[in-house]
This record gives structure tokens, C-alpha cells and sequence, in this order.
């Protein structure tokens, strides 16, 4: 499925099997407008089942990831009534939720401010770098919302633990790159200029694994945080295993393995 007309976001192909998507309103540090989260939504769309594509990178123009909402658009949550926020809601959600949704792995390259909605569409994503100019805080708290928004109630316990979950949520405090590395946040702080060819490298480190193989794992971490015994989650992890040792890329992996050599993925 091509993908369509994007106003505000740039589509890139810095490597082979690897489409980034950056956030192109620099001069406002990326603050989204209502009509961003629905590029957002129908880029991550027209990618699902596009095999050209084994990983996406998330990042920012300029010096910022993304402020969060912009102002004008939080201008116009104030002549909403609860309703048409409601929609709205559920419609701006629907970012953060198509990020995960996403069978393609997805690498958040936050190179600077993370903030509201910037920092629930970096939590969406499956690994984070940042940059030392990164920050994230959850700003819907301090301007009267509340500290959970497009999906960052659960999201980020399930990355930082409930305890941090909850103070950064209950004050909206800023998170710098040491402490997000240190509680988890974050997978890596880079230096500004390493941060895009850090995410290019542990992209080419999924890709050197098998395409059905990277899905089903995506997919089973994400089954499995829900999963209510662990029989069950074990139970997935099987059906998965015996789906791929049926395929072709699975006998290409362990030949590869045992002669020494990378292995060449057909995707069958």
C-alpha cells in the first residue's frame, strides 16, 4: 500500500529495510496539529505488510521530538465540548495505538524534547535511543488534564515499574537522559550527532534475524503483558515457535548458524 500524502512528516529510507519517519515542524519543536496524528496513523497503516520495511525509526526535525500538542490546537480543546473531546480523544489516541499496533518493529530516535503527546508516541514505540538533549515529561497534568493520555497510563509502568509510573504521572516532572537511562526509560544515550546512526544500528541488528521471526516476537511481548498465568503466555510462545520452524527462513537461520556465515532471509 503506498503511502499517502503527508504534509507534516518526512518519509526517509536511511538503509536498506529501514523507513524513518520524522516529525517535520521544527520551528515549533514539533508540536503536532490535529491533522499530524492522523498522518501518523495512516503512514503506520499503509507500512503494515510493506516487506521492503523490517524497522521504523521515529525522530524529530530540528532540536526538538516533539513538544506535545500545539498551541492552537489546545486553543481549541477549550471550545470543545466533552463529547467532541471525546472523539477527538480517541481519534489522537489512535497514533500512539497504530505505532504499537504496528507489526514492524518501531526505534524512537529522541533527539530532544519528548513532552505530552511526544512522550506517549516515544512509548509507543519498542526501543528508545535519546540524545543528551533529550527530556520527557507527561504535560497533560500541569495544564489541568490528567497525567494519562494516549495510552501513557499503561505504557509506562510497564516500562519504568509502577512506583516511577506514578510520580512522573502525578507531577509531570522533568525526566533528563541520566535518570531515564537509569530507571529503565530509555535504552541509550547517545551524543546528538550518534543518535541517528545508533538507531540505524540496532536496526541492523533486528534485521539480521528473520522477518516472520521479529513480527511474532513483537507481537508475543506485547500478547504476553496481558497474559493472566503464565501457562498461557507459554502456551503463545509454543504456537509461535512451531509456526516459524516450518519455514523456509527458519532452515536458511540454522544452516547459516552452523556454517558460520549471515543468514539470507526470503521472508517465506
Amino acid at each position: 500500500m503506498p503511502l499517502p500524502e503527508l504534509e507534516h512528516l518526512l518519509i526517509g529510507r536511511p538503509a536498506d529495510g529501514v523507513l524513518q519517519i520524522t516529525l517535520n515542524r521544527p520551528d515549533k519543536l514539533n508540536a503536532l496539529t490535529f491533522d499530524m496524528f492522523d498522518e501518523l496513523t495512516a503512514a503506520c497503516r499503509a507500512l503494515e505488510g510493506d516487506q521492503d520495511v523490517r524497522v521504523v525509526v521515529l525522530t524529530g526535525a530540528g532540536k526538538g521530538f516533539c513538544a506535545g500538542l500545539d498551541l492552537e490546537a489546545v486553543a481549541a480543546l477549550l471550545e470543545m465540548t466533552p463529547y467532541q473531546f471525546l472523539r477527538g480523544q480517541e481519534k489522537w489516541a489512535g497514533a500512539a495505538l497504530a505505532l504499537q499496533r504496528l507489526t514492524t518493529p518501531v526505534i524512537a530516535a529522541v533527539n530532544g524534547a519528548a513532552a505530552g503527546a511526544g512522550f506517549s508516541l516515544a512509548l509507543a514505540a519498542d526501543v528508545r535511543l535519546v540524545s543528551t538533549r533529550a527530556k520527557f515529561n507527561a504535560a497533560f497534568i500541569r495544564v489541568g488534564l490528567t497525567g494519562g493520555d494516549m495510552g501513557s497510563s499503561w505504557l509506562l509502568p510497564r516500562v519504568v515499574g509502577l512506583g516511577i509510573a506514578n510520580e512522573l504521572l502525578l507531577t509531570g516532572r522533568f525526566v533528563l537522559p541520566d535518570e531515564a537511562l537509569r530507571i529503565g526509560l530509555v535504552n541509550r544515550v547517545c551524543e546528538p550527532d550518534e543518535l541517528l546512526p545508533a538507531a540505524l544500528e540496532v536496526a541492523a541488528a533486528i534485521m539480521a534475524n528473520s522477518p516472520f521471526g521479529i513480527r511474532l516476537t513483537k507481537q508475543v511481548i506485547q500478547a504476553n503483558l496481558g497474559a493472566a498465568t503464565l501457562e498461557l503466555g507459554i502456551e503463545l510462545e509454543n504456537r509461535n515457535q512451531a509456526l516459524t520452524a516450518g519455514t523456509a527462513d527458519m532452515r536458511e537461520a540454522l544452516t547459516a548458524f552452523l556454517e558460520g556465515r549471515p543468514a539470507t532471509f526470503s521472508g517465506d
